[in-house]
């Protein structure tokens, strides 16, 4: 079995998540360098794989001037960080596993696209979702004709009211100059899942949405600009900074986002580090007082080729979950991805709704549904020239699917209905 070579250009948390994986799978990768700022993100790479001290780098710049010395790099860096190390690499040929988004403006994206051809590398954005239980059945069921022809989805990414004001007010994401448009970062994923389901051709869209609710107008009455500095409101807000992250027993994932300044090997936040963060950092800050500026709600229409007509909602204000209703010619087709309930596929002859249980499927609650894992499986079979079945969302396909994204801000910030044979060309798609 062929060992792949692999660089890690961004440690953070899909850095880390990916490279986890890959420690699982020691007979197929090798992690054999990094290039991280925050010391403790980057001594944790090197002391899991072993890495000598002339293999882990603070920036990416001097660990691609080494030329390739791995057969694919791993970029996981912020979103807007994406185009030049990912131009570089692939110049040195090596094949990307690159995250979400590709990159946060059209031209980027697709100069990557056209790069990779050029180069003529392989290069994997992700998509993770393709790669889980879930939509694979998805897939299946409406591939199997139990449905019939599709004629119309719905679909809501339901962001979840704590998770959006932890990493799209408070957090790296929350500011679209900064990061990218709310549609981009979190619900490309969204959006190239619809077209993957349907493997067709979207010919308009059209999109609404705004940042509503996480403003200052919307501060409550007495509320400081830092949630420690002793809110009136602290008892009832949802959003108390004190309770998620210095005071919740539930906040694994919180906390060392919220602490992620303080650099020390083997890092555990303690309260007083978390204290520390919400005196010092925007975790700490009311959210209503933030510099966030992108959408907390937001739908998007598109028009796809047979008549099929789609709805995406993203929306903060709700616990948290994707839910997709498909209706079809024969039947319709329901499921929540919210790690307890069964899909269920009514069909119209028979009268009969047939449940599908997954529920005890490894990996559907934690690890986006399990296409953190999935992904790495197919990477190692894609790059080794082997079947990686249908799932591989290949740089060309996944660029023209974030072509959406973008039409879908256009439509929303012109109130215009954009054609999308017509908006390709302005980027020689």
């Amino acid at each position: 079995m062929k060992k792949l070579k692999a660089i890690v250009i961004g440690a953070g948390s899909r850095g880390m998540t990916y490279s986890k994986v890959m420690k699982t799978l020691p007979e197929q990768f090798e992690i054999v360098a990094v290039a991280e700022p925050m010391k403790h993100k980057r001594n944790y790479l090197k002391e899991q794989f072993n890495l000598p001290e002339d293999r882990c780098f603070e920036s990416w710049e001097p660990l691609l001037e080494l030329g390739k010395i791995a057969d694919f790099a791993l970029i996981a860096t912020m979103d807007r960080m994406h185009y030049e190390p990912a131009m570089k690499a692939m110049e040195l040929k090596y094949d990307l596993l690159l995250e979400k988004p590709i990159a946060p403006t059209p031209e980027e994206c697709t100069g990557i696209a056209k790069a990779a051809k050029e180069n003529g590398v392989k290069v994997v954005i992700c998509h993770v979702l393709r790669y889980t239980d879930f939509f694979l059945k998805l897939k299946e069921i409406i591939q199997s004709g139990e449905i019939g022809k599709v004629m119309s989805i719905n679909h809501e990414e339901c962001v979840g009211n704590v998770h959006q004001s932890h990493s799209f007010v408070r957090g790296n994401w929350g500011n679209s100059t900064e990061s990218s448009p709310m549609l981009l970062q979190k619900s490309c994923h969204d959006l190239d899942i619809l077209q993957w389901l349907l493997d067709k051709k979207c010919k308009k869209i059209q999109s609404f949405g705004t940042l509503s609710y996480f403003t200052e107008a919307n501060a409550p009455e007495g509320a400081p600009e830092r949630c420690i500095d002793g809110c009136p409101h602290a008892d009832t807000c949802p959003y108390n900074a004190i309770k998620l992250y210095l005071e919740s027993n539930d906040n694994n994932w919180f906390r060392p986002t919220a602490t992620h300044s303080i650099e020390r090997d083997n890092y555990i936040p303690t309260d007083a580090d978390v204290e520390k963060a919400l005196r010092t950092t925007q975790y700490g800050k009311c959210v209503y007082k933030c510099n966030n500026d992108v959408v907390d709600h937001q739908v998007v229409n598109m028009l796809f080729e047979d008549d099929i007509t789609v709805s995406f909602t993203m929306n903060a204000f709700n616990k948290g979950g994707r839910f997709i209703h498909i209706m079809g010619t024969k039947g319709e087709l329901k499921a929540a991805m919210d790690g307890g309930s069964p899909m269920t596929v009514y069909n119209f002859e028979t009268k009969e709704t047939r449940t599908i249980d997954l529920s005890g499927k490894d990996g559907v609650l934690g690890g986006h549904g399990g296409g953190d894992e999935g992904i790495v499986w197919a990477l190692y079979d894609y790059f080794t020239g082997n079947s990686a079945g249908n799932s591989m969302s290949e740089a060309s396909v996944s660029c023209k699917n974030h072509m959406l994204v973008f039409a879908a801000e256009k439509s929303r910030a012109e109130g215009t209905v954009v054609d999308i044979d017509e908006f390709m060309k302005e980027f020689e798609m």
